[in-house]
Formats: C-alpha cells, structure tokens, sequence
C-alpha cells in the first residue's frame, strides 16, 4: 500500500468505527430525557433489561449479556443496591459467584420504563426493514447470533 493510500485511509470520514461511535452516541442520547425521569442511567437501564428477562442471575451473566467486563458492572450494580433496586448475595454453591437479584422497587421500575422502547423508536428515522438489517450487521460484527425479538 502506497503513502497515498495510507493517507487515506487515516481520514475520519474513511473509518468503520466513527459512523457506529456517533450513530451509538445519538441512539443512546435518545434514552436520556425518558431515563432522566426515572433517575436512571442508560446503563442501569440495560442492566434492568436484563434482569426483567431473567432476574436472579449472576454477575458473571449480566457481564456476558450486556459485553461488559466486571470493573464496569460491579460498581453499578453497587449504586443499583444502594437504590434499592437489587441485592446482591453469594451463590449457596459456589461462595465466590454473586447473584443478582430484583427488589420490588426494581421489578416496578420495569411498569415506569415500558414506554420507553417505542419512544425512542419513534426518534429514529430508519425504516422498520433497515432497522432489522442494521441490528443483525451490527450482531455480526460482534461475532454473535442475532438474538430473537
């Protein structure tokens, strides 16, 4: 590969990871106004998304689930105890593993946040079939099956 071409390769406009670094800014922006009302973060938002589908899990599972290593998650799952919307307990089988488990004050939340999802889907101008497009392209270049809807 020439100078030239190396030249342009280091424009901004010719890298893969600066549409997909602002597109993921502007869509998670899009939570903050619904979020700011319940006093969420939007990554303790995609924590409860997780534990709405299955609660009792453990930290290990949120990590996996949500592609976060356990320095993220640890601490915020901390402020999300302090909250009152979780306990944290050891595994009876394994007093190394941590189970995450929903307070009623959590699995209320869920009832508060329902609209969300269709409010933020309401925001992006994409067509229903770009949008399903656009979700499997980027879970493929994550490595990962799409998951079922």
């Amino acid at each position: 590969m020439d100078t030239k071409d190396k030249n342009e390769m280091m424009k901004l406009e010719n890298q893969l990871c600066f549409p997909l670094y602002a597109a993921a800014r502007s869509v998670t922006g899009l939570y903050t106004p619904w979020l700011k009302q319940l006093g969420l973060t939007y990554t303790q938002y995609i924590t409860f998304l997780v534990l709405w589908e299955k609660d009792g899990i453990t930290v290990g599972e949120i990590c996996d689930r949500l592609m976060l290593d356990n320095g993220t998650v640890s601490p915020l799952l901390k402020k999300m105890e302090s909250a009152g919307y979780i306990s944290r307990s050891r595994s009876t089988e394994d007093d190394r593993v941590v189970v995450v488990t929903l307070t009623e004050k959590g699995r209320d939340m869920q009832a508060k946040a329902k609209d969300i999802p269709e409010k933020v889907g309401e925001c992006i101008d994409l067509p229903a079939e770009k949008a399903v497009k656009l979700y499997e392209l980027l879970y493929e270049l994550l490595g990962k099956e799409r998951r079922t809807k």
